[in-house]
């Protein structure tokens, strides 16, 4: 758990800690801001888009097999970000961190299985749910702390001590887990790739007001080649999109369960800093330290979470944490005009209780109603459903703030909120609906 703990956190990090030096890259590389953002877009479709692959090749080869290549690619493209000369290198050196990385985050719930003993499996996913929410909340701390006494570059420079470690480690203490014997589907793995990457970048592409016919462009031929995805995967014994996975009720639902809170947590995150800086008219350093709350609660409730999960049916403890979280968003949508710190303060504490709550029993629903041999399939769906729920929930802010134009920034953030309380309250029905042993 040291191995899988020390890569998923470089892996999260690397998500969000670019996107404060940004425009010191941009300076540096002698290039307009809006090309560097694909520095950080490169990376989450790439992300994207090798998530099920990799998960199918880790039942093929092995979990441990792809997480330790994953691992090794991760760190060799971190020194290749820091030394890149140029725009189009750092690019293309992201794109290769971003293969890594999917390498680290498609199989590390399926090593769970095999770390910790059946009826431990809810600590130990809870323990994974804590290392994310604290990576996501050291995030842009950390990218302060670097880039306050080093350049950019050392913001990848300090993944190679890391990496390494955890390379020595996880070589040495990983489990060797059953191999399907199957072959990889070369046709599905570019399937997948077009349909996510097209549907990705069609979403991010949303939030630019001049290119809304590309964007419409881009979703509907990820809609197409999707539906051929799919046609395609129901006629394989094991495919690599885990269709037959999406046949078993509870996995289905906690599918759903998961795009929801994940949509609606994004949602939150991206339009509460407007409300401060715009509305309220605070710095970015008060902003973030208003935005501390959540993912401090997050990392307080996940290993407690873990436990519930090993002993109550994990669909209830999901729709309850969903239901509280919809309630913090709610009361965050009915602060008053001027509001205190501590009335900013409870609400969000409130939201990252109720996601913690919801977290963990929902992974553990995830891997524990797919078969055992199928553990990558469904490690893989996991973080594609994290992934795309964001991504949904970054679209429909930007969706919301141009409706809302001209309005005020208050209006729009409000709007905004009540969107992500309807999806965390769509969320919390989908979960309470799972039934069975799993849910």
């Amino acid at each position: 758990m040291s191995a899988v703990g020390l890569a998923m956190t470089m892996a999260v990090l690397d998500g969000a800690i670019v996107n404060v030096a940004l425009p010191v890259m941009a300076k540096d590389l002698a290039v307009e801001p809006s090309a560097a953002i694909f520095v950080v877009n490169g990376y989450q479709i790439a992300v994207t888009a090798a998530l099920l692959p990799l998960a199918s090749l880790g039942d093929i080869l092995g979990y441990r097999r792809v997480y330790l290549a994953g691992l090794a690619a991760f760190v060799a493209a971190s020194l290749a970000c820091a030394l890149a000369p140029s725009l189009g290198f750092l690019i293309a050196a992201r794109l290769a961190q971003g293969l890594g990385a999917a390498g680290v985050m498609s199989v590390n719930i399926a090593l769970v299985r095999f770390i910790y003993p059946n009826r431990m499996i809810g600590r130990g996913v809870g323990n994974v749910a804590l290392i994310v929410a604290v990576a996501s909340a050291a995030g842009p701390t950390v990218a302060a702390a670097i880039l306050s006494v080093a350049s950019w570059p050392w913001l990848f420079l300090v993944n190679l001590p890391v990496g390494l470690l955890a390379l020595a480690v996880a070589s040495r203490t990983l489990p060797t887990t059953p191999r399907s014997g199957g072959r990889f589907d070369g046709l599905s793995a570019v399937l997948n790739a077009l349909t996510f990457g097209l549907l990705i970048v069609g979403i991010d592409r949303l939030g630019d007001a001049g290119a809304h016919a590309w964007a419409l462009a881009e979703i509907a031929g990820a809609l197409v080649i999707g539906a051929a995805f799919v046609w395609y995967q129901v006629r394989l014994p094991a495919p690599l999109l885990p269709v037959d996975l999406l046949r078993i009720p509870a996995f289905a639902l906690s599918m759903a369960t998961s795009i929801s809170a994940f949509a609606a947590q994004m949602i939150a995150y991206i339009s509460l800093p407007f409300y401060f800086q715009d509305v309220l008219h605070l710095s970015g350093t008060r902003t973030g330290f208003l935005m501390t709350p959540w993912p401090i609660a997050i990392a307080t409730m996940a290993p407690v979470a873990g436990r519930l999960a090993d002993r109550y049916p994990p669909g209830l403890l999901g729709g309850i944490g969903l239901a509280l979280m919809a309630a913090g968003i709610a009361s965050t949508a009915l602060l008053p005009a001027a509001p205190t710190t501590l009335d900013i303060a409870w609400r969000l504490t409130l939201c990252g209780l109720g996601f913690g709550l919801f977290q963990t029993p929902n992974n553990k629903v995830i891997i524990t109603s797919a078969p055992r041999e199928r553990s990558g399939g469904a490690s893989g769906m996991q973080s594609t459903a994290r992934l795309t729920g964001q991504s949904l929930g970054a679209a429909l802010v930007a969706v919301v703030f141009g409706l809302t134009q001209g309005a005020g920034a208050d209006r729009a953030v409000v709007v905004a909120l009540w969107s992500a309380v309807a999806l965390a309250g769509l969320g919390a029905c989908a979960s309470v609906l799972r039934r069975g042993p799993g849910g």
